[in-house]
């Protein structure tokens, strides 16, 4: 009766248009009143589950992320990008997936990301007439190898909505996720470089020559080092991951005051209150998932999903196929941070049941909510290129399968070939 009421309530309130958040929180009271509990447990669980000293990763590399928005950093890197690859055919859109690669090393946030590049590269790309589709899919999808970066706080997320199932390190995430971040940039380009040539789009000059690309690198490079600080600095012992999230900051404020003198006091101003807003929604609904998982182990979820599943099939493929077919149905309708709280409890028991690795699952997770965020009805990162690209989401949903099929390979890969992501944590160990 009481999973019943935690289930409808959950999906009534979000069908009626509820913030995800406040969703769950809702759901848990009237779980906790029918089950007779005292109300009082659903704010103990959210204290509980927002004081952890690895918290304070997340709000060090949001605001890392937006210092890196608001100062300058994308533009040193699109010129970087252009100066690569600007010369093959539909090179723009070339430039575009290597410049929000890179960006998204440097922001680790899929949203940041297409704010910024999008803001430059989708007009650029519609006044020299490529079409607003093809700039708006290109931004987007190229905009979510920023989940997998070294400075996402969705890594941290992770890791955190795992614990108490299986020991998954910050720095063991990080590393697995290097390689699919890479693949998927070469998805993205082919996928990129196949529409350009079908729809005959333009090269753009000729190569520049080495000189003026190591000009551009070294312009950009400041702004890309915060990646190697942080993996270097972990892996050599020298700070934690919340340790390396704080000098994600320092070294954000750095180059953007000191070297680029691009951060003016408003723009500042502006990451700082950013920062404060995006960190708050996110520690809340990390407490509120907390509340919401107490009652999902309560009412052994995983357990009856897990039974449910094997009752279709034992088969560890067909496994692994529902849960990414589940995981990204959920994403269509939850935020990022929402999916890795909500179903990291449900389906990594299930998935290690079957012999998948916990590094490999969080990975696999990433990229299904990854394709969530390009997604209506909750798509954000693709309201915000449809936004600035000015053109309706319908019309950029038909042309969007190319840069689907990036993703889907992408993560196909990821989770039938372990070494993918697990290869790299294993060398370093």
């Amino acid at each position: 009766m009481e999973l019943t009421i935690l289930g409808f309530s959950f999906a009534l309130l979000l069908i009626l248009g509820v913030p995800v958040a406040f969703a769950i929180g809702l759901a848990s009271v009237a779980t906790i009143i029918a089950a007779g509990l005292p109300v009082a447990v659903v704010f103990q669980k959210m204290v509980g589950g927002m004081q952890v000293f690895s918290f304070l990763a997340i709000p060090f590399f949001v605001f890392a992320g937006e210092l890196m928005l608001y100062g300058g950093i994308a533009e040193r890197i699109i010129r970087f990008a252009n100066s690569l690859v600007g010369h093959v055919r539909g090179g723009l859109g070339m430039s575009n997936v290597v410049g929000c690669t890179l960006f998204g090393g440097v922001a680790g946030s899929p949203l940041a990301d297409v704010s910024a590049m999008g803001s430059v590269m989708i007009p650029m790309m519609k006044k020299e007439g490529y079409h607003a589709d093809y700039a708006v899919n290109v931004t987007t999808h190229a905009a979510l190898v920023g989940a997998l970066m070294p400075t996402s706080h969705n890594l941290i997320i992770f890791t955190l909505a795992a614990a108490g199932i299986a020991s998954v390190s910050v720095f063991s995430l990080i590393l697995a996720a290097l390689i699919p971040a890479l693949l998927l940039t070469v998805c993205n380009l082919v996928a990129a470089y196949g529409v350009a040539v079908k729809r005959g789009y333009p090269t753009h000059g000729a190569f520049p020559g080495w000189p003026a690309v190591l000009r551009a690198f070294g312009a950009a490079l400041p702004g890309l080092l915060v990646v190697v600080i942080i993996l270097v600095g972990i892996l050599s012992g020298v700070f934690t991951a919340t340790e390396s999230a704080a000098t994600a900051v320092f070294w954000a404020l750095a180059i953007t005051v000191l070297a680029y003198r691009s951060l003016s006091w408003e723009n500042f101003l502006k990451a700082c209150a950013k920062a404060c807003k995006t960190t708050g929604v996110v520690l809340f609904l990390i407490g509120i998932s907390s509340a919401f998982g107490y009652f999902m182990a309560l009412y052994e979820v995983p357990q009856k999903t897990g039974e449910l599943m094997q009752w279709v099939s034992n088969e560890p493929w067909m496994i692994f196929l529902m849960v990414n077919l589940l995981l990204f149905v959920l994403g269509t309708f939850l935020d990022m941070a929402a999916t890795i709280l909500i179903c990291t409890p449900i389906f990594l028991p299930i998935c290690q049941k079957f012999g998948m690795d916990p590094t490999q699952f969080g990975i696999v997770m990433l990229l299904n909510c990854s394709l969530g965020l390009n997604t209506p009805p909750v798509g954000t990162t693709q309201f915000v290129g449809c936004a600035i690209g000015q053109i309706s989401v319908g019309e950029v949903m038909r042309s969007i399968w190319p840069f689907y099929g990036a993703l889907i390979v992408t993560l196909m890969l990821v989770t039938y070939v372990p070494a993918f992501s697990l290869w790299l944590p294993g060398l370093m160990k």
